[in-house]
């Protein structure tokens, strides 16, 4: 057995989001969803340290303050460049292996999270998704990427999209780098179990409001049997597109190019 490698979680997540502003610490049975989100996140088993990183823009104080008084690791870097952001809180731990999480994934799953860890240190890989293609509902992503490469990205990554989505250099070039994905059988990424609009966190509200009083460890089987026996669950926030943010970053890159040729 070769040595053992050390992972670190970092968590992304600021106040100033766009389509529903500080949406990270809007509560949830009376707590921020983000601390919900950090409860289940810390059931996985195969990362070593978990780190919130936010922002030094003053609207993240609140963010970074109440991560304090709960005893969690907080890392503040720059707002807009978020691949800087990752490799400044990551330089102090100097891990062999980064896993990128978000602070919009109140119903994370740990189990995805340890098995995309495990296919990354198995396959000798430098990226590994389970989104790409998608399988897993939206809201269950996870990356893990090697931090030799995430340090080559910092240094040549240009294009504002490549600054903004922390591992899209990476996978903009499988001819370079060791690309995994992690696929299940059955196909629900149709299923929008993230928030960034107001209708998804009425859907991830009713979600703890069935399930964690009973069960605080509630797991993906969990959420797929109580919208199976309420349906309209699942059409609170099923008509918002994938992806978004990404699609916007294509034209932030347009304009970007644009200035560069003049």
């Amino acid at each position: 057995m070769g040595p053992t490698l050390m992972i670190l979680a970092i968590l992304q997540a600021r106040v100033s989001s766009s389509r529903l502003p500080c949406k990270v610490l809007k509560p949830i049975l009376g707590k921020p969803m983000l601390f919900l989100q950090i409860e289940r996140l810390m059931r996985c088993r195969r990362f070593d340290l978990l780190v919130v990183a936010t922002s030094t823009d003053r609207s993240d104080d609140i963010l970074a303050q109440q991560c304090a008084e709960r005893g969690i690791l907080v890392y503040r870097g720059s707002l807009t460049d978020v691949l800087d952001r990752f490799l400044s809180a990551a330089r102090k731990y100097q891990p062999d292996a980064i896993v990128r999480l978000t602070g919009d994934c109140p119903l994370a799953d740990w189990e995805v999270i340890d098995l995309t860890i495990s296919t990354f240190l198995n396959g000798g890989y430098d990226y590994v998704s389970n989104t790409d293609p998608p399988t897993y509902p939206d809201g269950l992503d996870v990356e893990i990427i090697s931090y030799r490469v995430l340090i080559e990205a910092g240094a040549e990554a240009r294009l504002p999209s490549e600054r903004e989505h922390v591992t899209l250099f990476t996978r903009n070039r499988p001819d370079r780098f060791r690309i995994g994905s992690v696929k299940q059988q059955v196909d629900l990424s149709s299923l929008r179990w993230t928030v960034d609009e107001p209708e998804d966190l009425e859907f991830v509200r009713a979600v703890y409001e069935e399930l964690y009083p009973s069960k605080h460890g509630f797991n993906t089987s969990d959420i797929l049997a109580l919208i199976g026996r309420r349906p309209e669950l699942r059409r609170i926030n099923d008509n918002i597109a994938r992806d978004a943010g990404l699609s916007r970053s294509g034209a932030a890159d347009e304009e970007w190019q644009r200035q560069q040729r003049n």
